[in-house]
C-alpha cells in the first residue's frame, strides 16, 4: 500500500514543551520509530507535517530586523520544511538501519488568489500568549489573534491548498523507492500568474487539507492523520464521550468535533475517503494498528459503523 502519513504538532513539540533543536529531535525520533513499522510492513511511505510553532517562532526573530529585512511567510516556511525535514529525514534512516533512501523534497502548493481566507485568518502559528500579551503584541506588530484553548496566538491566513505542481518529482522519488518527506507545514503557498509563473504569498497553508489533497493526487491507498489524540470522540469533552471507531465520510461530517483542532483532521480524512480510500485517525505510535484497525478512527466509503 501506499500510504500518506500526516504528522500533527506533536510528532515535534507537545505543548508546554520548549522549542529548542534537541526537544524537537526527541520527538521525532519517536515518530520515526512508529513509521519505520509501516516500511518493515512492506508499505511505501510518503510523511508530511506541520510547523505552525517553528514557522511562527521564525516570524518573531524575523522581527528583531527592520520591517523590510523580515522574510514573508511563504520563506518562512520553505526554512522551516527544510529544517523539520533534516530531522525526519535522518531519524528515519536511522530508524530503517540505512535499508531505504529517504528523501525531504520542499513542495510548493498552488493556492486561489481570491480565497477568502485572505480576509479572514485563522491558522494558528507561534507560541502561546496570555491574552494581554498577545494583545500587546498584536498592537506593536499588526498581528490578528484569537483563542487557542485557554491561551492566545497569532492568526495568519490559511487558503486551501489547489495544486501541487512538483507531483512528477515526487512520483520519480516514490517510483525509485524512496520514503519522501514533502509537503511540510501544508507547503510553501505559492500563486500562479496569468502567464503561469509562480510567486510566493503571505500564508501557511492547513497540513491536514494538504495531505489530503497529496494523497488523493498521488492515488494512495490510505492517508493517516496521526496526533496526541487515540481516536476520534463523539459527544467530546462530555461525560457521555465515546471513541469513533468505524464511520463513512457522511457520517463523520455530522460529528460535533472541536474546530480549531479534530476538525480539519476529520475534514481531511472525510476528503480523501470520499475518493475511495481509507483514512485514518489516531495517536501517532499507533500508526501500524490504525492502518490494521486495530486502533484509532477508521473512515472509508463501505465502512460499517460501530460506534
Amino acid at each position: 500500500m501506499l500510504i500518506v502519513a500526516a504528522l500533527g504538532g506533536n510528532a515535534l513539540l507537545k505543548r508546554g514543551e520548549p522549542l529548542t533543536a534537541e526537544t524537537q529531535r526527541t520527538n521525532v525520533k519517536i515518530a520515526a520509530q512508529s513509521l519505520a513499522k509501516l516500511v518493515r510492513a512492506g508499505h511505501d511511505l510518503v510523511i508530511t507535517h506541520g510547523n505552525g510553532p517553528q514557522v511562527g517562532l521564525l516570524a518573531l526573530q524575523g522581527a528583531a530586523y527592520k520591517p523590510e529585512e523580515a522574510y514573508p511567510l511563504d520563506v518562512l516556511g520553505a526554512e522551516t520544511g527544510g529544517m523539520i525535514g533534516y530531522m525526519i529525514e535522518q531519524e528515519m534512516e536511522n530508524a530503517l538501519g540505512h535499508d531505504r533512501p529517504v528523501a525531504t523534497l520542499l513542495t510548493q502548493v498552488v493556492v486561489d488568489r481570491d480565497d477568502p481566507a485572505f480576509k479572514n485568518p485563522t491558522k494558528f502559528i507561534g507560541p502561546v500568549y496570555d491574552k494581554a500579551e498577545a494583545e500587546s503584541r498584536a498592537a506593536a506588530a499588526g498581528w490578528h489573534i484569537a483563542a487557542d484553548g485557554d491561551k492566545w496566538r497569532r492568526v495568519v491566513p490559511s487558503p486551501a491548498p489547489r495544486e501541487i505542481p512538483d507531483m512528477r518529482v515526487l512520483k520519480l522519488l516514490l517510483d525509485q523507492g524512496v520514503v519522501v518527506i514533502c509537503t511540510g507545514g501544508g507547503g510553501i503557498p505559492v500563486l500562479r500568474r496569468n502567464d503561469g509563473s509562480m510567486t510566493g504569498v503571505e500564508a501557511v497553508i492547513d497540513k491536514d487539507a494538504a495531505s489530503a489533497l497529496l494523497a488523493r493526487e498521488l492515488n494512495a491507498d490510505a492517508l493517516l492523520l496521526l496526533t496526541d489524540v487515540d481516536a476520534v470522540y463523539r459527544d467530546f469533552g462530555t461525560p457521555e464521550a465515546e471513541p469513533v471507531r468505524n464511520v463513512t465520510p457522511a457520517q463523520a461530517r455530522t460529528l460535533d468535533v472541536p474546530a480549531g483542532s479534530m476538525g480539519p483532521k476529520v475534514a481531511a480524512a472525510c476528503d480523501f475517503a470520499d475518493t475511495g480510500g481509507i483514512s485514518g485517525i489516531g495517536r501517532l505510535e499507533d500508526a501500524l494498528d490504525i492502518l490494521d484497525g486495530r486502533a484509532g478512527t477508521l473512515v472509508s466509503k463501505d465502512a460499517i459503523h460501530n460506534a
